[in-house]
């Protein structure tokens, strides 16, 4: 005769929270970038901190300025050798994102290639964004 009864699920068989997404890319063009400004900077920096701030004509902009340490809120991004802290009002503003960097004889600067804009201002600096839909 044999047993009928079920197996007792193990702890390994529990189900897994899934991984967590990665909230943006880096394109080469803009990793090369990152090393080079944190290589230049006046003093010790981990990373670049990576934001959105209400303003402009559009309402929104993206901010970016020196992370000189990871604050214990921040979500870390490394990618290509370097790291992105974002502030974690912005990552559900930020999911999906590719960060590149373009330079041509008029001006240089990040480009935010975000698939959660849904508009722009004419001049280009600042943007109208939406919260990414996280399916649960």
């Amino acid at each position: 005769m044999t047993d009928m009864t079920p197996a007792s699920p193990t702890p390994a068989a529990k189900l897994k929270p899934r991984p967590r997404p990665q909230v943006m890319k880096l394109t080469d063009a803009a990793a090369l970038r990152i090393t080079e400004l944190t290589r230049r900077a006046d003093s010790e920096i981990v990373g670049l901190r990576v934001g959105i701030k209400n303003g402009g004509c559009a309402g929104q902009s993206y901010t970016v300025e020196y992370a000189h340490e990871v604050r214990p809120t921040d979500e870390v991004v490394e990618d290509k050798g370097v790291k992105i802290l974002i502030d974690p009002k912005a990552v559900l503003f930020l999911l999906g994102t590719e960060m590149d960097y373009k330079s041509d004889k008029m001006q240089s600067q990040f480009i935010f290639n975000n698939p959660n804009q849904t508009g722009a201002c004419g001049c280009g600096e600042s943007v109208q964004l939406t919260a990414a839909k996280v399916d649960g």
